[in-house]
């Protein structure tokens, strides 16, 4: 292992210094060779000129710049090379020194493994046929409370056409089941007309985006560590990212006196900061916050007025005894904050908690606070892409209203899901005690969602190769792991981090059958690694 490991980082330098051409974008170098066989004189800005016939009508010199300086790391250079060796693999057994590629880089908890809930797939099934719920013996291999909750979805609507248009916001009786499981969960009233349905939290987020930024003189204060397509959204649409330190020392706590400080260097610099985005649990960072922590930040945000953007999409994925989920909605109605006092964009999706759905595309989200004309507003841009997917749709509604304690599916359903969370907990530990205990690597716990995000001291000449290589630390280590182990993790630069440090995000969604590969695996390369490259 260990001459591998230093054969891979040599390759690498010499392939990196001789072959590559980077673009560079913040911190962390993205190969372009990895995404196009265009030659390497036309990356260099050697085309044509503008008025010749050969020109292409689009260029790195021409694309919108702020295309070329957002990033998304978690599908990123280290992914882009792990599908080219899960390729030379298929196509050349035995061509690398491991059997499979073990993805542990993004929240796709279906690719790897993870089975869909039953009731849920059940529904989803009879509403996209629904021929099926005229048959006599759809009721032998359908419970009865799927078929009966999928009779309920379809007289919503018009001809049980579920492969037509709906409502821009979505489905008027989903809503409103959307928002009876909003008021159950946080024993307040919600109001269907505040809900829209949307592919993923993702279009909701760039809708926000979209109606806040104005101009690069436009903040948004955001977490650091953060999940990358806030970065990415607040750049694409010419916006400046004003981040705030989560602190690694206090299980990456949120400290309102950061929050004023990265406010105030913001207005010194002319920015005007429009919103607060917190992900809570944490993505890449795993916290789950105390209530007493949220009714600091809807204080905050309420006397800065500021946009609270409240991405709680991993609200069901919380694995320790001493905290628990409570929705920045219910913080701000148990202060006694009304929609004349905060504005609050609450964020839901159907791609983690315990059903992980996330090719179905389905999400919403709960816009409070707004006045009429700024609603209209919103609902004006999502009307451009004139609605989500009915299927994300119908699944939103399912897992914001999934089986009682009296449906026959109950038992079955609570089984499944009980399984999935028990078992990601048990994997979020495993992983956690392997990251402590090898050298240089600390590791706070997963309190929640579904990532660990340890942070590893290299040594001085680890970074001096990366550096050589125009390649920030942690994404020099990511790439050698996955060379030498097939083990795929995301470099903590893609996610920011404070300067001078280096982490990694790794998911903890491998089967747990997998668990032991990769604790033996990422245990033997760590020593090599470190053997290889101490002072």
């Amino acid at each position: 292992m260990r001459r591998f490991v230093a054969h891979n980082a040599r390759n690498l330098i010499t392939r990196r210094r001789n072959n590559l051409t980077t673009c560079v974008l913040q911190h962390c170098t993205f190969p372009l060779r990895f995404l196009t066989t265009t030659s390497p004189g036309y990356l260099s800005g050697h085309v044509a000129s503008a008025g010749s016939a050969s020109a292409p009508p689009i260029t790195l010199d021409t694309i919108n710049p702020k295309v070329l300086k957002c990033e998304y790391a978690v599908l990123g250079e280290t992914f882009i090379l792990a599908q080219r060796l899960q390729q030379e693999l298929k196509e050349n057994p035995g061509s690398h020194p491991f059997d499979e590629l073990l993805y542990c880089n993004i929240g796709n908890p279906h690719s790897l493994g993870q089975q869909p809930i039953t009731f849920f797939r059940e529904v989803l099934a009879l509403c996209d046929h629904p021929a099926l719920l005229d048959r006599a013996e759809t009721r032998g291999y359908f419970s009865a409370d799927a078929v009966k909750r999928a009779f309920q979805i379809l007289d919503q609507f018009p001809g049980r056409a579920t492969g037509a248009y709906s409502h821009t916001q979505g489905i008027k009786g989903l809503r409103d089941t959307i928002a009876s499981g909003i008021e159950a969960r946080d024993g307040y009233p919600a109001d269907p007309n505040d809900i829209f349905l949307t592919d993923g939290a993702s279009p909701a987020v760039h809708i926000i985006m979209q109606l806040l930024i104005r101009s690069e003189k436009d903040g948004i204060l955001c977490p650091i560590p953060q999940y990358p397509l806030y970065s990415g959204s607040i750049t694409l649409h010419g916006g400046s990212l004003v981040p705030y330190y989560l602190d690694e020392d206090t299980g990456w706590g949120l400290e309102i006196s950061e929050l004023k400080n990265q406010l105030e260097i913001a207005k010194s610099k002319g920015i005007t900061v429009r919103a607060l985005v917190v992900i809570n649990p944490g993505n890449p960072t795993g916290q789950v916050l105390a209530e007493s922590n949220q009714q600091e930040i809807v204080e905050f945000c309420k006397n800065e007025g500021l946009v609270l953007l409240a991405d709680e999409v991993y609200q069901e994925n919380v694995y320790v005894p001493d905290k628990q989920f409570h929705s920045f909605k219910k913080v701000s109605q148990s202060m006694e904050y009304g929609e004349e006092d905060i504005s609050l964009v609450s964020l839901q999706s159907v791609s983690k908690g315990y059903y992980g759905e996330c090719g179905k595309r389905g999400g919403y989200m709960e816009v409070t606070g707004f006045s009429p004309e700024i609603r209209e507003q919103i609902y004006k841009v999502a009307s451009m892409d004139t609605c989500s997917n009915i299927s994300g749709q119908i699944l939103a509604s399912l897992v914001m209203n999934p089986p009682k304690v009296d449906d026959e599916s109950y038992e079955s359903y609570s089984a499944e899901k009980d399984a999935i969370l028990s078992s990601l907990a048990r994997r979020a530990r495993m992983l956690e005690d392997v990251f402590n205990s090898l050298e240089g690597v600390t590791c706070n716990r997963a309190e929640g969602a579904m990532y660990l995000f340890p942070r590893i001291e290299l040594p001085k000449k680890a970074t001096e190769a990366a550096k050589a290589v125009n390649t920030a630390p942690d994404a020099f280590y990511a790439r050698c792991l996955l060379n030498a182990t097939g083990i795929v993790v995301v470099p903590g630069c893609g996610f920011g981090q404070v300067p001078g440090q280096w982490h990694f995000r790794c998911t903890i969604l491998p089967q747990e059958d997998k668990i032991p590969t990769i604790v033996s695996r990422l245990t033997e390369f760590h020593k090599a690694f470190m053997d290889e490259f101490r002072d």
